[in-house]
């Protein structure tokens, strides 16, 4: 096989990133020469002139549905494969927004025109904690998110006791005690994380926020299920459906009352203060190893629970959290009933003095740390 080089002809625009200045190789069959291989199709060659010089492209594309990941009140989540030329595929994850609890044709219309709006907010942010948003399409009339699949589990999933129970059974008694003294262990009512992981999952949440408030958008929907930890170790924000650009005043109001701020159970609009008081509801039960609010279905039994919490928290976290005042001042400035009381946005909760990435340097002063980026993508290999 012989080559020829040549030397670029342009430098890409600063949109699309740097290009070095490398020549480009090109390969040719063994006896063949440039012109003969440029010339080999004239027809392939005017189609290649005809899309490069054209303002619009259009191919059809196909997806194969594979399993159902999950179903709730706004539709259905699929994972699926969209299918490529020359025998290819990849998996993404395809979310199949239901009309049913919707008034009328025009009311999903326009919840789907923000639904629609907002993923493309979120496509532009780029931030490595956010799930990433491809497209949103229409099949038959109804709406269809295309995004990233991950491949990893939800918290609650890695929180319940039975799969604890089954990454016991499969490690030595030697990688058993790591994990247990490092990664997870037994809680009251299920597992809860260590410290040091706990803070890892909650930095990551936080860079996430901070990403979507500085973009104007409110998650409105933070919970376990809806926050992801990939096997590569690192977290990510995921289920968008009922995020909303902070000015738009038509925007529904939805929410998980469990994991809810109390103003917005008050009927106060969801805001990035209460997503910082939702995430913080979640890591109080990732290091208590308890289900918060348990059995508490009406309004106002939830906010006097949620107005008590603070206060509560020596009594329902394990004394490794309870002795430390900074981790009891971080989690009471995510938690506190009143938003004024709370870290004024996700930044200052992980970087004030007593914000998370303090705790984190804290512990790294005592030898008390671990590389748990790494830590988590080992405990991931061995939960099923």
């Amino acid at each position: 096989m012989t080559h020829l080089t040549k030397p670029p002809r342009f430098r890409g625009d600063p949109a699309h990133g740097p290009k070095d200045d490398l020549p480009t190789t090109m390969f040719i069959e063994r006896g063949s020469s440039p012109r003969s291989v440029n010339g080999a199709s004239r027809a392939l060659q005017r189609q290649f002139e005809s899309i490069v010089s054209s303002d619009d492209v259009r191919w059809s594309v196909r997806y194969r549905l594979i399993e159902r990941l999950g179903s709730g009140s706004q539709g259905v989540v699929f994972l699926a494969d969209r299918m490529g030329a020359h025998n290819i595929s990849l998996p993404v994850a395809l979310k199949v927004f239901s009309p049913q609890n919707h008034a009328d044709s025009g009311a999903y219309r326009r919840d789907m025109e923000r639904v629609a709006q907002v993923a493309m907010l979120l496509a532009l942010i780029q931030q490595d904690h956010l799930l990433d948003m491809h497209n949103v399409m229409q099949c038959r009339g109804i709406t269809v998110q295309v995004m990233e699949w991950i491949d990893g589990f939800d918290l609650r999933h890695l929180l319940q006791l039975d799969t604890l129970r089954s990454v016991q059974s499969r490690l030595s008694p030697e990688r058993w005690a790591h994990l247990t003294n490092v990664i997870i262990t037994d809680g009251p009512t299920h597992s809860r994380l260590k410290p040091g992981v706990a803070i890892a999952v909650l930095r990551e949440c936080l860079a996430a926020l901070a990403a979507m408030h500085r973009h104007g958008i409110v998650h409105a929907d933070i919970k376990p299920s809806n926050i992801m930890l990939k096997r590569t170790g690192n977290a990510k924000l995921i289920d968008f459906g009922c995020a909303f650009e902070i000015d738009d005043q038509a925007a529904p109001r939805a929410c998980t009352p469990k994991y809810a701020a109390v103003e917005v159970l008050m009927g106060g609009k969801c805001s990035p203060l209460s997503d910082l008081a939702s995430l913080g509801y979640c890591l109080v039960e990732l290091l208590s190893g308890r289900t918060l609010f348990a059995g508490q279905e009406r309004f106002q039994d939830l906010i006097l629970s949620k107005r008590e919490l603070p206060e509560l928290l020596p009594d329902l976290l394990p004394s490794e959290i309870t002795d430390d005042e900074r981790m009891l001042a971080l989690i009471r400035g995510l938690i506190a009933p009143n938003p004024s009381d709370r870290f004024p946005n996700a930044e200052a909760a992980d970087f004030l003095d007593h914000g998370a990435a303090n705790f984190q340097r804290e512990l790294v002063k005592g030898d008390l740390s671990s590389e748990y980026e790494n830590e988590i993508r080992l405990w991931l290999q061995e939960v099923e």
